[in-house]
């Protein structure tokens, strides 16, 4: 069972370090995304990177439409990689959507994280007037969703420089294009409708592992109001808004997310593994 789920979601592991430290991919995205931050933490951590099933290079046959319908059938993924590396009180680092996935899983298994480190998250994408800015009015989601249906190929194009920003630097925008354009259309839409349907600002309350926040000054997916609402609504919580612009931080900007993380992981308390677990 542990190997199926080692292959099943391309799980890579690598490091000198006691304590654990898991990084989790964001929509239309994958575990390579990560590689200018994971491998600033080889020598402190053992660092786990993995790919939902349906992205990357995971066993796409494993896919469900039932199961990733919404994003708890993500966040059990993730509790499935922890559960076949034996993994306790790991440093979670999520970007996007996944920091709303680790949240969920932390509330499920509150054990396996001791601390949560969200880069860019939300806990809904559509705004909820008066009191709620989540970046998109419902209409502009449907017809970003309509685009992927008629036009895969032209929404990839048009979406990833306005998630990445950093025009100066096309090289940026042009992975994330390809990267869109690697995911089977069907599941990148499905993925997508969950993604930006969901409304996870009931769950916040059932956070009990400590979290970082990290915000850019300039984002169009998730703006600092988003950033600050969680900060309000999750206990325990710190936040960051850092200079970087646009959604992919850890792409454009991994020096300063680097800092970030370990200025904040500097500032807590070490957590005491009795022995490894591997």
């Amino acid at each position: 069972m542990t190997e199926n789920i080692l292959a099943r979601n391309n799980v890579r592991v690598f490091g000198e370090g006691s304590r654990t430290m898991v990084f989790a991919h964001g929509f239309g995205c994958d575990q390579h995304m990560w590689r200018w931050v994971s491998s600033a933490f080889e020598n402190d951590f053992r660092v786990v990177l993995f790919d939902y099933v349906g992205s990357g290079k995971s066993d796409r046959r494993a896919y469900s439409a039932e199961r990733y319908g919404s994003l708890g059938g993500y966040a059990q993924d993730l509790l499935d990689v922890c559960a076949a590396l034996e993994v306790k009180d790991a440093v979670f680092v999520g970007h996007s959507v996944s920091g709303m996935i680790g949240a969920l899983a932390s509330i499920r298994e509150p054990e396996r994280f001791s601390d949560l480190i969200m880069v860019c998250p939300s806990p809904r994408y559509i705004n909820d007037a008066p009191n709620y800015v989540g970046g998109f009015e419902r209409a502009e989601i449907e017809g970003l969703l309509d685009m992927m249906e008629q036009n895969y190929l032209g929404w990839a194009s048009f979406l990833a420089p306005v998630v990445m920003k950093n025009a100066d630097r096309p090289e940026l925008a042009q992975e994330l294009e390809d990267s869109f354009c690697s995911t089977d259309p069907k599941t990148a839409r499905l993925f997508a409708e969950v993604t930006f349907f969901s409304d996870n600002r009931a769950d916040l309350p059932r956070v009990k592992t400590p979290s970082l926040i990290i915000q850019c000054s300039d984002d169009a997916i998730a703006p600092v109001d988003v950033g600050e609402y969680l900060f309000q609504h999750l206990a325990g919580s710190s936040l960051r808004i850092i200079a970087a612009t646009g959604h992919c931080p850890h792409l454009s900007h991994p020096e300063e997310t680097v800092a970030v993380i370990q200025e904040y992981l500097a500032a807590r308390p070490q957590v005491e593994i009795e022995k490894p677990f591997w």
